[in-house]
């Protein structure tokens, strides 16, 4: 039957889920120190970008091979949004209480500071969901990247709001509904991501990721720098 022929659409589908329910497998494991989150971020992005464009070729080899470019840049950055996450909800946190305990303009006072607070909470989630697929994508310097994906995530607001929708919802899954999702877990959010997102990475770098072969690179080795360089394969 074609439906179930390995060329068909669904056999195809259920091939990119594999592959998401392994890279989430390897993303869990690299990811287990902490520090190396963001390291292990950008590599599922790259390797789920690749079976987005039909290029899968070795999967775990990309995984590693992006972990270990980007793990210097990645690590910076994660630690960055790690520190400042951790700073945004301690003030929500004490901001939050004491409004429950004002009265009068104080309690005005306090809910102005939560507003404020709840609104860079925003600008730090747009941050976050599109630094490391940016990352997986194209080389710049740590302050471009977390500029770049405020800018970007602001202009395609509809794919942030969706890309933020699949893994509240996978998170929801896993927490209420049905723990062993947990195996898809963020390999699968991914993979959904990367999918949203593939246009809008190929607009921002240029041209499609990898998609220039080696002797191409080489007969235009000598023309100018890009100030945001896409990432290749070699």
């Amino acid at each position: 039957m074609k439906f179930f022929s390995y060329e068909s659409r669904f056999s195809q589908l259920v091939l990119k889920i594999c592959y998401a329910c392994c890279l989430n497998l390897l993303w869990l494991i690299c990811s287990l120190p902490i520090v190396t989150i963001g390291a292990s971020t950008t590599a599922l992005y790259y390797a789920s970008l690749k079976i987005i464009r039909d290029e899968e070729g070795n999967l775990a080899a990309k995984f590693f091979r992006s972990f270990r470019e980007n793990f210097r840049q990645a690590t910076v950055l994660w630690l960055i949004l790690l520190g400042l996450g951790l700073f945004l909800g301690g003030d929500i946190y004490v901001v939050w209480h004491l409004r429950a305990g004002a009265h009068g303009s104080l309690a005005v006072l306090w809910t102005l500071c939560l507003a404020l607070l709840i609104g860079a909470c925003v600008v730090y989630v747009i941050v976050l969901e599109f630094v490391f697929p940016l990352l997986a994508s194209v080389s710049n310097s740590n302050l471009a990247m977390l500029k770049n994906s405020f800018l970007i995530g602001t202009h395609y607001l509809f794919a942030t709001i969706l890309v933020f929708a699949v893994h509240f919802a996978m998170f929801y899954v896993i927490v209420a509904v049905f723990t062993p999702m947990l195996v898809f877990g963020e390999g699968l959010c991914a993979l959904i991501s990367a999918w949203l997102l593939n246009n809008i990475l190929i607009s921002v770098s240029g041209t499609p990721e990898d998609r220039i072969s080696l002797s191409d690179t080489q007969e235009n080795s000598n023309s100018a720098p890009e100030t945001s360089e896409e990432k290749e394969d070699t």
